[in-house]
């Protein structure tokens, strides 16, 4: 299972200091982007991430909480983005959001809310992202009712000739990654378990408790 830390910050400068903080444990780093009108409250300037030196190595994921998704594409692109998500809450059409992040390059995953039925996931989706709690700023508990869409996904794939990986994002921590790894998910998206307390630490309980 791989772990990828997420950034989900107002402030720049807090996102930076986490990100120099993790960026030599990790491949891939998850930045969080909220546009203040999918839910409440808004991130820092997606640009900025430019202005930090020494993360070269970094491959960059975006994951779009944002009013039509396909609007910060070129945004994600801006910074180097390797993979692109976009939650589908207020995503006019999942098949020209995928097709449009594709055409860059760029991998191209979709985002469920934990109050989202899954539906329509367009062929070419290289990852489906479930969050375990309501999507945006606040310290919500993990829900439960997320495995069941684990589980529907699994099905999804072994009836079909979908390639997606299934991800979890939001509350997960080295206790409940056991049970997201024997259910099928791939990869797991982890802030608060990652940057409270001492990072490298924290990955390495992650990155066991994911492989057990």
């Amino acid at each position: 299972m791989q772990i990828i830390p997420t950034i989900l910050e107002k402030e720049f400068d807090r996102a930076k200091e986490k990100i120099l903080a993790v960026k030599e444990w990790v491949k891939m780093i998850q930045i969080d982007v909220i546009d203040g009108q999918f839910t409440f409250g808004k991130t820092f300037e997606l640009e900025l991430i430019n202005k930090i030196e020494g993360v070269e190595d970094v491959l960059w994921e975006t994951h779009l909480m944002v009013k039509e998704p396909i609007n910060w594409i070129e945004k994600s692109i801006f910074i180097g983005s390797h993979r692109i998500v976009g939650q589908v809450e207020q995503m006019s059409s999942r098949e020209r959001f995928v097709e449009a992040v594709k055409e860059t390059g760029a991998e191209a995953g979709l985002a469920w809310d934990i109050e989202t039925k899954i539906g329509e996931i367009p062929t070419e989706t290289d990852i489906v992202l479930l969050l375990g709690r309501k999507a945006g700023f606040g310290d919500r508990k993990f829900d439960e009712k997320v495995w069941q869409k684990v589980g529907k996904l699994n099905k999804l794939k072994q009836n079909s000739d979908y390639n997606f990986k299934i991800a979890l994002d939001g509350g997960v921590n080295a206790t409940n990654i056991i049970k997201a790894k024997e259910m099928g998910v791939e990869i797991a998206y982890c802030g608060k378990s990652v940057f409270d307390g001492k990072v490298k630490d924290n990955l390495d309980k992650l990155i066991y408790a994911g492989k057990n």
